[in-house]
C-alpha cells in the first residue's frame, strides 16, 4: 500500500509499524511522548497515518542511532515548523544521517516487503540495487543493505519512473557529487591544510589534531551549504518548467 505525500493517511497502526521497522507499541509510545502527530480518524473509529508520520519516524530512528535520548529527541522535533513536509523530514534525516560512518547490515526479502507493504519483485529489488540500497548476497532470500539509503529507495519504489531513468539521474548525482567532493578536498588541502599552512604553524602532532578537528566540524556544515544551494537550484529549474508549459498551453490556446 503506497502513501504518496499528495494523498490523504492510508496506513493502519500495524502497517505504519511495519513499514517504519518499528512495533506497535513503539508507534503508539512515540505519539504519547508528542514525537509523532496523531492519526486522523477514519470510518469505524480507525487512525490512519500517512508520509508525515513514517518521515517522522525515520528521523527519530536516525537521531536515536546518534546516540540522543528521547528528551534531545524532542528539543529536536519541536524545532521543526508545525507545517514541514515530509519530503523536508527527509533531508533533515539525510543531514543527520551524514554525519554517521558508513554502516551496513544484512536483512531478509521477507522483511523488506514488510517495510515496503507488499511483496517486492524482482524489478523492485532491481530498482533498490540501483540506488545502492542494497546487495544481493549468495543466498537469493539475503540482502545487505544501506539503511540510510534503504528510505529512500523505499519511497521511490512507486515513482512512475522507468529503471533506465532512476540509473541515470543516480549518476548525474554520483557524477556531479563526487566533483564537488574532489573540488572542495582540494580547496581545503591547498588553502588550509597544504605544505606552506604547515610551515606556519609548525606542523606536529596539535597540527593532525586540528585538522581531524575541522574535517569532523566541516563535513555536515559543507552537506548543509549543498542541501540548500541544491535546494534553491532545483526551484529555479521547477519554476522555469512551469512557465514553459503554461507558455505553451497559452500558445496552443491562441493557435486553437
Amino acid at each position: 500500500m503506497t502513501t504518496p505525500d499528495t494523498e490523504e493517511p492510508t496506513l493502519t497502526v500495524d502497517e505504519l509499524a511495519a513499514r517504519a521497522g518499528v512495533t506497535v507499541r513503539t508507534v503508539r509510545f512515540y505519539g504519547t511522548r508528542g514525537l509523532l502527530p496523531p492519526p486522523v480518524i477514519g470510518p469505524r473509529r480507525v487512525g490512519r497515518y500517512g508520509a508525515e508520520h513514517l518521515a517522522r519516524l525515520a528521523l527519530i530512528e536516525e537521531l536515536q542511532h546518534h546516540g540522543m535520548t528521547l528528551a534531545a529527541i524532542e528539543r529536536y522535533l519541536s524545532r521543526l515548523p508545525a507545517d514541514i513536509s515530509p519530503d523536508d523530514l527527509a533531508i533533515h534525516r539525510a543531514m543527520v544521517a551524514s554525519w554517521a560512518p558508513d554502516t551496513s547490515e544484512e536483512t531478509s526479502r521477507a522483511e523488506l516487503s514488510r517495510r515496503a507493504g507488499r511483496e517486492l519483485t524482482e524489478e523492485d529489488i532491481d530498482r533498490l540495487a540501483a540506488l545502492d540500497a542494497l546487495e544481493r548476497t549468495g543466498d537469493p532470500d539475503v540482502f545487505r543493505i544501506d539503511p540510510r539509503v534503504l528510505d529512500l529507495g523505499m519511497r521511490l519504489l512507486d515513482v512512475p519512473i522507468e529503471l533506465e531513468t532512476i540509473l541515470a539521474a543516480h549518476a548525474v548525482v554520483v557524477d556531479h557529487t563526487r566533483s564537488v567532493a574532489r573540488e572542495l578536498g582540494r580547496l581545503f588541502r591547498d588553502e588550509v591544510w597544504g605544505p606552506r599552512r604547515d610551515r606556519e604553524s609548525e606542523a606536529g602532532p596539535e597540527r593532525v589534531k586540528a585538522k581531524k578537528s575541522l574535517s569532523a566540524h566541516m563535513q555536515p556544515l559543507v552537506v548543509q551549504a549543498l542541501v540548500i544551494a541544491f535546494q534553491r537550484s532545483m526551484k529555479q529549474e521547477l519554476r522555469a518548467w512551469y512557465g514553459q508549459d503554461l507558455a505553451e498551453r497559452d500558445t496552443s490556446a491562441d493557435e486553437g
